[in-house]
């Protein structure tokens, strides 16, 4: 792993960059750090994966155009949020289960007055989740679902007979994504990840609710018709972000946006 951005006197040229080198899962988090947040405040960050040619996914699953570093930064991100949010479509494809407690994290959250994993809230309308999952059976915290007033009343109670804790955030059927981001925030839940998928993505960047984007690049193409990092209604005003670290290991790049 070698950083190529930000350039610091501590930063070895390239030449000398020990590109060979793995990196720690602690060097790892004081690179993603979240930044300090006033009292009232909350950051967003979205962890996404796109190939050179845009697709976000491959067979309909992100899992074939990512790799063994960009999983391990996936696992630091994790351990770093309060809550990890994902779309209900996400959940059905890739298979989510409860985040797990890792050791080597330990430490830092409980120095950060975190739990022992964060919380994974799911954002549905139609409530069309499957309560019998780990994901709701067998979380270490209770698993969120944000919905809207609108939700199917059996479906709300069936969710809430699982143990899971379900919010509205949305008049109808919709979910509102800045009442959604607030209501986590509200409970405590500030340092948030969004791991999409790419219409959930698409649903933050449109709302102007996202903070920060890390966005691994994979060395790979595969053309097709595969939906980009985030999809729906384009904005009226394309939203510019500044860069805030770019690494690199076996021809990925591990990059950082955030919002200027």
């Amino acid at each position: 792993m070698r950083r190529l951005f930000p350039v610091t006197d501590q930063t070895p040229a390239p030449s000398q960059d020990p590109a060979d080198r793995e990196w720690s899962l602690d060097e790892l988090a004081d690179a993603y750090a979240y930044p300090e947040l006033a009292p009232d405040a909350h950051w967003l960050r979205a962890n996404m994966v796109s190939t050179l040619d845009g697709a976000a996914q491959h067979e309909g699953r992100s899992q074939p155009i990512s790799g063994e570093t960009d999983m391990r930064i996936f696992g630091t991100l994790r351990a770093l949020a309060d809550v990890v949010v994902v779309g209900a479509e996400t959940v059905r494809q890739e298979g989510y289960r409860p985040a797990r407690a890792r050791e080597v994290f330990a430490a830092r959250r409980a120095a950060a007055g975190q739990g022992s994993a964060p919380a994974i809230a799911v954002i549905t309308a139609s409530m069309e989740l499957d309560f019998d999952l780990p994901l709701f059976t067998s979380p270490l915290e209770p698993t969120l679902v944000i919905t809207g007033a609108a939700a199917p009343a059996e479906r709300v109670a069936a969710a809430r007979k699982a143990g899971a804790e379900v919010i509205i955030a949305g008049d109808g059927s919709a979910v509102d994504p800045v009442r959604a981001v607030r209501e986590l925030a509200g409970r405590g839940l500030r340092r948030q990840l969004t791991e999409g998928g790419p219409r959930l993505l698409g649903q933050f960047v449109a709302a102007d609710v996202l903070d920060e984007l890390c966005l691994t690049i994979s060395p790979t193409l595969t053309a097709g018709d595969a939906q980009r990092i985030a999809g729906g209604p384009s904005v009226t005003v394309p939203h510019r972000l500044s860069p805030a670290r770019v690494l690199e290991e076996a021809g990925f790049l591990f990059t950082s946006y955030r919002r200027i």
